[in-house]
């Protein structure tokens, strides 16, 4: 070959340049759809259980959603790593079934219905209660399908096909058969005390179903006048309460004092403009609190006429400040645990139909709990002086009758949390009304659910606490409602005495019913018909309020885990958001306690809320929503599905465009790597695969990670915790692949002769490489990694879902090797840190141009280095290494000691090849332009051989 004809010579169709089918622009919003048909006309579920048979089962029970609109961020992330969950457990040797679930009944879903009987000039009253319910369970259904659509677009797998729902027949059902299993044990009780009620709504709420938010109310100090002591000084005195609940004053029925607290008798000597009170009266509160009481009352002046502890106030009385005029009692001074000097006077008003403290109170002490307020928060018309008058509204009329006879010391503003309705956002009240409760302390429920707690795997730890403190302090469960729609309490009581039907066929009769009619059996016809000839109709009333919907979700276990064959019971894993600790995992604890001795579940885990970039409350008014189908239609699922795995959800987390853009970019990264695997995989055949103690040092480091990776994913998918797995995949494609190792062997893999030791073992690692990191990633880049596996293997090959994670073998790991390689890579940065200092100041173009100086004082890592090839590990073509300290104006990193770098040029001609710069171009007879090793290559192909291994260009690299 000439001089001319080398120079012109054109050794591209020589170089293995990858070759793969999967694009770089991954174009998820239009393929994903297509993944979610193929895997649904292939019956991908399905074939996953008949793969399943005889592993261990993992059941992971689904929290029902509600039934009543789109679905939000939240439901989007809890579904999202319920999924990755699944088909982890799925794919690490279990079989792991998921039956989504709906919750049906309900408020809100009655709401809308009664929203469009207003618009359309009807009165829901007016309207048959069959009728209404129909509406209800039509608007449920719609929107199951359309949740159902929504879920599965996220590339939730699961049985959608036969999805389970409170509102089906066997379901209502086995809620009914729950209910009576706590009527019959006489856990059941029908009771008149006070609960968190809604005036809007009509109806008592359970705590989950009750939200904080801050509230403007009136407080108030109001003068109780003494009229009977054992204390000589308190005659003509009062005893001041303080509340920010004026309505409740007609309610009141007792004062509250502190056992151990210091008590102060004083009389008013002056007092500024405004003051309500006259100079003369006398009257006690807490010593701590009395300058906060001056200062309420504008009292300028004032003279100590006694002290006494609470202990003292034993016995007295006092005369409700309306006596004469309706409330004509004796108000009892009385000892109480929960009476603090936190704020007010130290005395704490007592109405026992308005508070759960204050009702404890009046039942230790026999005090009268009146009926004082209507459904609609109005009073009743047989309270004297606010007959009619509505709770929020009576607060100024409350002030002005105080005012009227004297007791009012002060008035003002005061800002503080209060409850409020979740749904219809309004404040609440607590009111005594007659309720159905189940018992905590029947049949020892409290004890068997605090027992029960102590059992269960919390994730994270923190949950056992929480649920515990609710648990042990919780009030009976109020489990009626007053609506329409949801399951009946299906009781019969006596009306005299409220006593409950126990008749295991009437009972019989009553869930056989449900069963083929739906709950709507009971308000069809004469309930009594279920009573049979042993009973008198006359003598029993059937109950018309229906069951809080934590109960008819606390029953789930009952009426999916033990009744499908697929499943089992109890659930391996419980899975929804912080605050179920108050709902779903509590009213799942009670039922199953209650009726089964223990929880339904061996573990619980929680995650956090979504919240804005900013931090804030997620809302669509004020702009800072984010749908997930806005992400799914401009991004992705895949992509919500890494944010998901990115976040620390066992807190709270943010969600913005700004992050989900940094979401796209880690994507685009994660799919390079798995895309560069394919293309240097591209023929590769069994016969090329290298043993484990053929493999060069690099290769078994990279082995030695894929180990340690291996193990930590195993560790995190036993913990549900894949914030850290995910980072470590992450970090292991990023740093330890695409930066370094795949950066390292491009050469070998392009440039090496077809069937070299060096390019073998790098293609068995990489195809090593590839199972684990398709099969690692599948659970979470669902769609991405069935792409993946289809671009090698091709569209007719088992899904990587259907996939196990490959087995790891132990002996990868080798510490001594991992802490050599540390060292390696240490001064690699050295050396890669001189090569851009040189390009940036143009001594060199490309890093093959240069052939550096390495100065190592380290005597240890000199000798790591003799077997190391560095200048194959840094891309140059020479490295020389010289043990001691370089020169001062050496090259030098402040966190890599002892190591120093020199540039030097490299010496001898350019392979037009490989590029490296060597002496040994021109060495080898007919190949003028190449080096010893692109030479041999070169000659032992033919030209067969040639025609099949031009690749899409270099950059692919």
């Amino acid at each position: 070959m000439s001089g001319d004809e080398a120079a012109k010579a054109d050794y591209r169709a020589t170089v293995f340049l990858p070759e793969t089918d999967l694009p770089m622009r991954a174009g998820l919003p239009q393929k994903e759809p297509q993944w979610l048909a193929q895997w649904e006309q292939q019956s991908l579920y399905q074939n996953l259980r008949t793969d399943g048979r005889g592993r261990p089962r993992f059941i992971l029970h689904d929290g029902p959603p509600y039934a009543n609109g789109d679905i939000h961020i939240g439901h989007a992330m809890n579904k999202i790593l319920k999924d990755v969950i699944i088909r982890s457990q799925q794919m690490t040797g279990h079989d792991a079934p998921y039956v989504p679930g709906w919750d049906c009944h309900g408020l809100p879903i009655e709401w809308k219905i009664e929203e469009a009987y207003r618009k359309k000039g009807r009165n829901k009253d007016e309207v048959e209660p069959i009728e209404f319910r129909k509406e209800c369970r039509a608007f449920a259904a719609d929107w199951i399908d359309r949740q159902r659509e929504q879920f599965k677009r996220l590339g939730i797998l699961g049985d959608w096909d036969h999805p389970y729902t409170t509102m089906a027949y066997e379901s209502e059902a086995k809620i009914v058969e729950e209910l009576l299993k706590f009527a019959t044990s006489g856990a059941l009780y029908r009771g008149s005390k006070p609960v968190m009620w809604s005036p809007v709504e009509k109806t008592a709420l359970a705590e989950a179903e009750v939200e904080y938010h801050d509230h403007s109310s009136t407080q108030i100090d109001v003068a109780f006048p003494v009229i009977f002591s054992d204390q000589p000084l308190l005659k003509d005195a009062s005893i001041i309460i303080w509340t920010t609940t004026p309505w409740t004053i007609p309610a009141n029925r007792a004062i509250c004092f502190g056992p151990e607290i210091d008590y102060v008798l004083v009389e008013v000597e002056s007092l500024s403009k405004g003051a309500l009170l006259a100079r003369g009266a006398r009257f006690v509160v807490a010593e701590a609190l009395l300058p906060a009481v001056l200062d309420r009352a504008k009292i300028t002046g004032h003279q100590c006429l006694g002290r006494m502890t609470g202990a003292d106030l034993a016995g007295t009385l006092c005369a409700h400040p309306w006596r004469g005029q309706g409330y004509d009692f004796d108000v009892p001074l009385l000892p109480g645990e929960h009476v603090t000097v936190e704020a007010g006077t130290g005395f704490v008003h007592t109405a026992p139909s308005h508070g759960e403290d204050d009702f404890i109170i009046g039942q230790r002490h026999g005090l009268e709990t009146p009926m004082t307020v209507a459904d609609d928060g109005r009073y009743y018309d047989h309270m004297p002086l606010v007959a009619g008058d509505h709770v929020y509204k009576v607060g100024d009329k409350i002030c002005a009758l105080l005012t009227d006879v004297g007791c009012l010391l002060a008035s003002s503003n005061f800002i503080h949390s209060y409850p409020h309705s979740w749904r219809s956002k309004a404040p609440l009240i607590f009111r005594n009304t007659p309720q159905w409760f189940i018992s905590m302390e029947k049949n020892g429920l409290r004890e068997k659910a605090l027992a029960g707690i102590e059992d269960v795997r919390w994730i994270p730890a923190r949950g056992k606490n929480r649920i515990r403190g609710m648990v042990a302090d919780r009030p009976d469960w109020v489990i009626s409602r007053q609506r329409a729609w949801g399951v009946p309490i299906t009781v019969f009581v006596k009306p005299e005495s409220g006593e409950i039907l126990q008749d295991a066929r009437v009972n019989e009769q009553i869930v056989a019913a449900v069963r083929a009619e739906g709950a709507d059996a009971w308000f069809a016809g004469d309930p009594k018909r279920f009573l049979g000839p042993d009973h008198q109709p006359d003598d029993w009333d059937a109950v018309t309020d229906i069951l809080d919907v934590w109960f008819d979700s606390g029953c789930t276990h009952a009426f999916v885990l033990e009744s499908r064959d697929d499943l089992d019971w109890p659930a391996s894993l419980y899975l929804e958001g912080s605050d179920q600790h108050r709902g779903w995992f509590q009213s799942s604890l009670m039922e199953s306690c209650g009726t089964r001795g223990r929880p339904p579940y061996e573990a619980v885990l929680t995650h956090g809320f979504t919240l804005d970039a900013d931090g804030r409350k997620m809302s669509k008014s004020a702009g800072t929503g984010l749908s997930p189908q806005d992400i799914v239609n401009e991004y992705g699922a895949d992509i919500l599905r890494l944010w998901v795995m990115s976040t620390d959800y066992f807190d709270d987390v943010r969600i913005g465009k700004e992050i989900i853009k940094g979401q796209v970019d880690a994507y685009r990264k994660i799919r390079n790597t798995l895309r560069y695997l394919l293309g240097n995989l591209a023929g590769f055949e069994e016969a090329e695969r290298l043993p484990y103690d053929q493999m060069p040092p690099l290769e078994r480091w990279v082995l030695h990670r894929t180990e340690a990776l291996d193990r930590l994913v195993r560790e995190k998918i036993n913990d549900f915790d894949f914030n850290p797995c995910f980072q470590a995949l992450y970090q292991f494609c990023i740093l330890d692949l695409s930066a370094f190792y795949f950066d390292v062997r491009k050469d070998v893999l392009y440039c090496d002769q077809k069937d070299s030791i060096r390019r073998r073992a790098a293609r068995t690692m990489l195809d090593l490489l590839f199972y684990r990191l398709t099969s690692w990633f599948a659970p979470i880049l669902v769609f991405t990694a069935e792409e993946v596996w289809q671009a090698r293997f091709g569209a007719e090959a088992m899904s990587v879902h259907r996939q196990q994670f490959p087995e790891t073998p132990a002996h990868w790991r080798n510490d001594a090797l991992a802490e050599q390689w540390s060292a390696v890579r240490a001064v690699r940065r050295v050396l890669t840190g001189a090569l851009e200092v040189a390009r940036r100041e143009k001594q060199i173009g490309s890093s093959l141009q240069a052939a550096p100086i390495l100065h190592v004082a380290d005597e240890t890592l000199y000798q790591a280095l003799q077997d190391v090839d560095l200048a194959e590990i840094c891309i140059t073509s020479s490295v020389e290494i010289i043990a001691g300290e370089g020169p001062a104006d050496a090259f030098r990193l402040d966190d890599v000691a002892g190591v120093s770098v020199e540039m030097a040029m490299a010496s001898g001609e350019k392979c037009q090849r490989c590029w490296v710069v060597s002496k040994e171009v021109g060495s080898q007879s007919g190949a003028p332009d190449l080096c010893t090793r692109c030479a041999k290559a070169v000659t032992s192909m033919d030209e067969g051989s040639l025609s099949g291994q031009n690749g899409p260009g270099r950059d692919q690299g």
